[in-house]
């Protein structure tokens, strides 16, 4: 009998320094169906590392930088053009993760993040 897994999809990410960085991703079931996020809240982590414990930044749809679109299965990552400029970091690795109502938490992506520098400042 084979085992299946459900990997993270891996997904790097470039943040121009100084301008508003606003992607929105779809998470879709095996059948391309988007998966109903109502009721679900997500997370991101920045860190230099996966084995830093020094978190760089912090998404969540409390801080209202991930955005779910419940029945169309979306999720809107958000980094203001104000808190980009702060990035001091060139390079960095993120996980994104979703939990939902009954508290089971699914880690859906995963990479790196680039920040190109901002020359008019």
């Amino acid at each position: 009998m084979a085992t299946i897994k459900a990997k993270a999809a891996s997904l790097d990410i470039e943040v121009e320094a100084g301008a508003t960085f606003d992607t929105t991703l779809t998470w879709k079931d095996k059948d391309g169906v988007p998966v109903d996020l109502t009721g679900y809240s997500a997370e991101m982590h920045i860190r230099d590392s996966v084995d830093s414990d020094i978190i760089l930044d912090t998404l969540t749809t409390a801080n209202t930088r991930l955005e779910l679109g419940d029945a169309l299965g979306t999720i809107r990552i958000i980094i203001p053009d104000s808190v980009s400029t702060a990035y001091t970091f060139s390079g960095a690795v993120y996980d994104l993760e979703i939990t939902s109502a009954v508290l089971t938490k699914r880690r859906l992506f995963e990479g790196s993040i680039s920040v190109i520098p901002e020359v008019t400042r």
